[in-house]
């Protein structure tokens, strides 16, 4: 799918958490309705069938409990895009990529293929049906409540793909509490993985980002990259590599954006401007608007990864996935630049959002309550994250039960009519919408605090700080339907009052009445 993300390591976060984010956006034309639920193990399946694919696969019997942010309507499977389990390990799956042709060529996807001459098994000629491999609708459900850390779930990822092939091509971000990996699909078998140094972001649109890969170390040792056990022999075998160094040193430079990747004029409008807006932002004090700026919103060579100038927040992820390149020409609802140039770039905030999810591990706290999801649902530009604990049985009615009816009691639906409500009279409902942020952001952050500082009051039957017990989920699952009920009252209170500032502003508005 369409969407954006941004993986920090440890050192490069406000208290040494790791922070994957990923907002996720639908194709142009359709709306995905989003929730937050809770998957405890008896509800995930022993034999998993995918309905893009139809491929099966026998999983496991030991599953453990992880929390997600599926996709509301069955039509396309499960599509969990966002998860942590209750081990710690987190996922944001996928970010929609490409490969070149000899790629392709090399490393066909793996796509659905339905019976040939109907479904008469009597008929000459007739082929069964041959499903395809795995994609965005499985990689989660296929692998977080299997693994126990990071590594482990690259590990168990990359043998699937090896196993059963994709029919698309994706990249996605693992977390535990001491790394952070992204892992690139490469064809219909292949991949490679690369962890983000703990000091630095990296930044990444709908493009294959990896610049830089140490094929050695992923083939030996695996400290910072990882990939296909026959990775050497595919480059070699099938001429990928462009590099015009043969030095011996070369396989520690390899640029897989190059091997791999695509740089086409879409790039330039749909991929590259969001990465120069993501580092312009964490990296202010550098040029990036002069004539003389080393790299432009349609460079190719903007870094898959660098160090931010500040330890990066929260609030900072919030507006980088909420942005429309503010303070340039190139912003929509700006008054810089022309008519064309506010349309000219794919911003990251856009009416096809469907929701952003920052998946928080903090080092600092006892193994039940250290993840946190960090949750928006509907166009990310008019509405603002909110916290929710992720080891939990259940989870708040409000996010859990959307369907497909547009109502005011789901919180998708309703930030859904507020954003295409405000969105005509944007600079005139901006400061409504800041002073929301600013009120979720604040109570999500003293909510947070403030459950933390109880479960370590209640004290500990064990070395870990905090009872992992009936009591102590059902401490969370509170606090989660506090934060999900003083969301309900101030979307509420935002909704009527974007609605009256944009009933005053209609085209048919006439200010002169009887009284």
């Amino acid at each position: 799918m369409p969407c954006t993300t941004i993986l920090i390591g440890k050192s490069a976060t406000y208290d040494g958490s790791t922070i994957i984010a990923r907002d996720d956006d639908t194709g142009h034309g359709k709306f995905d309705p989003k929730r937050f639920v809770a998957v405890n193990p008896e509800d995930q399946p022993r034999q998993y069938r995918s309905t893009l694919s139809h491929v099966r696969i026998e999983l496991p019997d030991d599953p453990c409990r992880y929390s997600i942010a599926p996709n509301a309507l069955p039509n396309r499977g499960i599509l969990a895009e966002a998860g942590v389990s209750e081990r710690n390990v987190a996922m944001t799956a996928t970010e929609t990529l490409a490969v070149n042709e000899r790629v392709l060529g090399a490393d066909p996807l793996v796509m659905l293929r339905p019976a040939q001459d109907g479904s008469d098994q009597q008929l000459v000629g007739y082929e069964p049906e041959r499903s395809g491999g795995i994609g965005e609708e499985d990689f989660i459900t296929l692998v977080l409540p299997y693994v126990h850390s990071a590594r482990e779930a690259v590990t168990r990822l990359g043998a699937l793909l090896a196993q059963y092939g994709t029919y698309e091509v994706n990249g996605v971000g693992i977390s535990d509490v001491d790394d952070v990996w992204y892992v690139e699909t490469i064809g219909g078998h292949h991949w490679i993985a690369k962890r983000v140094p703990d000091d630095c972001y990296a930044a990444i649109p709908n493009q294959l980002g990896i610049d830089e890969f140490d094929l050695d170390d992923a083939l030996g040792a695996r400290e910072n990259h990882m990939c296909s056990a026959d990775m050497r022999e595919f480059i070699a075998h099938n001429h990928l590599d462009r590099s015009m160094d043969e030095g011996p040193e070369h396989v520690r430079r390899l640029n897989p954006r190059k091997l791999f990747g695509t740089a086409t004029p879409k790039d330039h409008i749909y991929n590259t401007p969001r990465a120069w807006y993501m580092q312009r932002t964490l990296n202010p004090s550098e040029d990036w608007d002069s004539p003389a700026a080393p790299l432009t919103p349609i460079s190719e060579d903007i870094p898959w990864c660098r160090v931010p100038e500040n330890k990066v927040t929260i609030e900072d992820i919030d507006f980088i996935m909420s942005s429309h390149y503010e303070d340039t020409p190139y912003d929509v609802y700006g008054v810089q630049g022309t008519e064309e140039s506010r349309h000219r770039y794919r911003p990251i905030g856009i009416n096809r959002n469907g929701h952003l999810a920052i998946l928080q591990l903090r080092p600092y706290e006892p193994e039940v309550n250290r993840a946190v999801m960090w949750l928006a649902f509907g166009s990310n530009p008019f509405t603002s994250v909110a916290p929710f604990y992720t080891s939990v049985r259940t989870t708040p009615e409000y996010l859990a039960c959307t369907t497909g009816e547009v109502t005011t009691d789901a919180l998708y639906w309703t930030n859904r009519i507020i954003a295409a409500i405000a969105d005509p009279h944007f600079a005139s409902n901006s400061a409504d919408l800041e002073h929301f942020r600013e009120d979720i952001l604040s109570y999500g952050h003293k909510l947070v605090a403030d459950t933390d500082a109880a479960l370590k009051h209640a004290g500990s039957d064990d070395a870990s700080g905090v009872r992992n017990d009936r009591d102590t989920l059902a401490a969370l699952e509170q606090a989660n339907e506090a934060m999900a009920d003083y969301l309900r009252k101030r979307t509420k209170a935002l909704l009527a009052t974007v609605l009256f500032t944009s009933s005053n502003l209609m085209n048919n508005s006439f200010s002169l009445s009887d009284r």
